[in-house]
């Protein structure tokens, strides 16, 4: 499944459901006017792509000064008549980079991590880095790294590895092709690397870097290193820290890198257009049942499931300066490098038209450097590979999450067009 792919979609038409209420510990705000006028225009646009078979199912919120809309659309499977609700599962795919960003800022709070610092006292595995002369090049050209891969490298993908847009979609380079010899799995979340974590970083050592450290920005690489990282630094597996310290803190009951078996009984069917037919097709990868165990490797770039009540209670979390419910769980100043953009002009540039799209980069997720149809800079947020997109303004405390598992969410406009209805319908930037 190449998520570069323009599709065009099919999806089973289902039933709706609205919720409106107030966030909790929010501020009571007055409903009506152009709050419901613009709640109404995002509710009709989505219900249309469900109806023209754009997408099987959507399950959205709207979060915006105390106010809270929640909208559920479609159904569960194409062609079923289970529908949407409120509290369904998601595999929420890339949106779990800003969960493992955040961990990590936790840990260095903690003084078991210095963002300065290089990888090597926990993953020694990466010391003495070599780097390719060319990113085509044989693995046997390189020169040695200008100096090591630090944490922040890391948190703000400018480790000197990481996924290849152009000319092609993750190209036949040796680079690429070795990491898929070594099962790897360093691009989609799926089929799984059946790699445990300590031989999954052993294996990654073995590969030089595509860039000097802290260099460039590439895609995804550096998540899947900052989980090994966690795990290590905190000297217990990366979901029971998470658990630990953000999920059950925040309240996010049903998120994780495995599910219950009811839970995961819930999952929605994953799909993309076949290009050939242009018809949704069901994918073979991430089925429920594979839901139900912990995976051997729990990627810290794309692993986690979650509901939309679940991660906008961390959205919430970072939108308040990292308190929850009167409860400091992360400094200010952490929250503000998570959220503020760490990349210069250059590597702006050089970071090419996608995924970033003209954004910048804070500490695992985007950050949007210039004004646009949905907000002034300052907002920040990310999107999922398999259908998911949130975001945060903190300027308007504006909140837009929309969960899905039709991967041509992403493509054919609908999530571009979810986030201008939402940011429309809390008023002026």
């Amino acid at each position: 499944m190449n998520r570069r792919t323009l599709l065009t979609s099919a999806a089973a038409i289902g039933t709706s459901a609205l919720a409106t209420g107030v966030i909790p510990g929010g501020p009571a705000a007055a409903s009506g006017g152009p709050w419901r006028a613009g709640i109404a225009r995002l509710h009709d646009a989505m219900a249309a792509r469900v109806a023209r078979r754009e997408l099987v199912g959507v399950v959205y919120l709207v979060a915006h000064r105390g106010k809270l809309h929640v909208d559920t659309i479609g159904t569960l499977a194409l062609g079923g008549d289970e529908p949407m609700r409120r509290g369904t599962p998601f595999r929420i795919a890339s949106l779990t980079k800003p969960i493992i960003a955040a961990a990590t800022m936790m840990l260095v709070e903690d003084g078991r991590l210095s963002l300065d610092e290089p990888v090597d006292r926990l993953l020694p595995e990466l010391a003495g880095r070599r780097v390719l002369t060319r990113i085509d090049g044989p693995l046997d050209q390189t020169v040695p790294a200008a100096r090591p891969i630090t944490v922040e490298d890391l948190l703000t993908f400018r480790m000197g590895h990481g996924m290849i847009f152009e000319p092609t979609f993750q190209p036949p380079y040796p680079i690429i092709t070795a990491a898929t010899d070594l099962q790897l799995v360093m691009d989609q979340p799926d089929p799984r690397t059946p790699l445990r974590p300590d031989e999954w970083i052993r294996r990654f050592g073995t590969l030089p870097l595509m860039h000097q450290p802290g260099e460039r920005w590439q895609y995804n690489s550096a998540a899947l290193v900052l989980g090994v990282l966690i795990a290590r630094a905190a000297r217990q597996p990366l979901e029971d820290f998470l658990r630990r310290r953000l999920f059950r803190p925040l309240g996010m009951s049903t998120t994780g890198f495995s599910l219950s078996p009811a839970d995961a009984a819930r999952l929605p069917g994953l799909y993309a257009t076949d290009p050939q037919t242009g018809v949704l097709q069901p994918q073979p990868g991430s089925q429920p049942g594979e839901w139900t165990r912990p995976p051997a490797f729990p990627s810290g770039a794309a692993g986690l499931a979650s509901t939309i009540d679940d991660y906008l209670a961390f959205s919430r979390f970072l939108l308040d300066g990292g308190v929850h419910r009167g409860r400091r769980l992360l400094s200010p100043r952490s929250i503000r490098r998570l959220t503020t953009n760490h990349l210069t002009p250059q590597q702006l540039a050089e970071a090419g038209p996608f995924p970033l799209t003209g954004r910048g980069w804070g500490y695992g997720m985007a950050v949007s450097v210039t004004p646009d149809e949905i907000s002034g800079p300052g907002r920040y947020g990310w999107e999922g590979g398999y259908g998911t997109v949130w975001f945060n303004d903190p300027h308007r405390d504006l909140t837009a999450i929309a969960m899905t598992q039709t991967v041509d969410f992403l493509f054919n406009g609908a999530a571009d067009e979810f986030q201008r209805l939402a940011a429309a319908a809390a008023g002026q930037r």
